[in-house]
């Protein structure tokens, strides 16, 4: 990095280091129909246009991906190892497709569903992808919040399932558990704690003002109650994202569920910190009136959280 490069202006370019998605969908489609001219058809575009779309990545990664004959086109082993990457992306672009379909039709939606905000964002949109494949005309609408805004939603009937992380089941609620969370601590690899060889004594960590979500988040229900009480909190936030953004900043410790920081533990942009004397697990739960067991689409998505 040169001298005069910030951290955020080498990070805010990945735009212009990653391809865009319709190049890696057409290298994808190359990899499977092994014919530069078929995955052109496939794609809707012109022959032309996909070469030049090829060459015009192979400039951008520095690396040649696809070997032309007039036997058609072969991937080279980078070529291969970057489609495995690119299936990857595109996946996780039909994910967030998914998901912002699910917000963009709320109002004339079929299936209303509520989510607190660590499933919100790190399993919701992956389970609306498989329910889009079998029930293609719903439109679902997503509403976050924390997990008593989803309770009041459910009870107020505006919604029809909910998700929450809390430690209990709200009153005129049912539920049923679909998954097993671990909160764990971090911190920005410059943290002082990042430098212990022993593990944070539960005592301490309740003591710490932390990074935190807001009062009602099932994250900080938990926490509290592990820890029999907390620190008055250095930072308090309302999402997940905006608390893992204050410490991978070097703001301070955070709680987060390990769902939502497995990307910035594997790059050191975070480091877990061993806690002892205190386990922070905790359920995840599909929830819905009392007496009114899911039917129709929110059945269909409750099933699928069980895949």
């Amino acid at each position: 990095m040169s001298s005069g490069e910030t951290d955020g202006q080498r990070e805010g370019s990945i735009a212009h280091r990653v391809p865009d998605l319709g190049a890696l969908e057409l290298l994808l489609a190359v990899a499977r129909l092994g014919s530069l001219g078929g995955a052109a058809r496939e794609l809707g575009i012109t022959q032309p246009a996909a070469s030049s779309r090829i060459r015009s990545m192979e400039r951008q990664l520095g690396v040649a991906l696809v070997d032309r004959s007039p036997r058609g086109s072969r991937l080279t082993d980078a070529g291969a190892l970057v489609t495995d990457w690119a299936r990857r992306v595109v996946e996780a672009a039909a994910a967030f497709d998914a998901g912002a379909q699910a917000l963009r039709h709320r109002r004339d939606s079929r299936l209303r569903v509520a989510a607190s905000m660590t499933i919100a964002e790190y399993l919701l949109p992956g389970w609306l992808l498989a329910l889009r494949s079998q029930r293609p005309d719903t439109a679902v609408s997503l509403l976050a919040g924390n997990s008593t805004t989803v309770a009041e939603q459910l009870l107020s009937d505006e919604a029809d399932l909910g998700f929450v992380e809390g430690l209990s089941v709200p009153p005129g609620l049912d539920s049923t558990v679909i998954a097993h969370d671990h909160l764990i601590v971090v911190t920005a690899p410059t943290h002082p704690w990042a430098r212990r060889r022993r593990p944070v004594p539960a005592t301490e960590l309740a003591s710490t003002p932390l990074i935190l979500r807001e009062k009602g988040s099932g994250t900080r229900q938990v926490l509290d109650a592990a820890l029999g009480g907390l620190a008055r909190p250095l930072i308090e936030l309302s999402s997940t994202t905006a608390v893992k953004a204050s410490a991978v900043s070097g703001a301070g410790p955070a709680v987060l569920s390990e769902l939502a920081v497995g990307e910035e533990l594997s790059t050191r942009r975070l480091v877990r910190i061993p806690v002892e004397g205190v386990t922070l697990a905790r359920d995840l739960r599909a929830v819905w009136p009392t007496g009114h067991r899911p039917t129709g689409p929110a059945r269909e998505l409750l099933s699928l959280t069980r895949g």
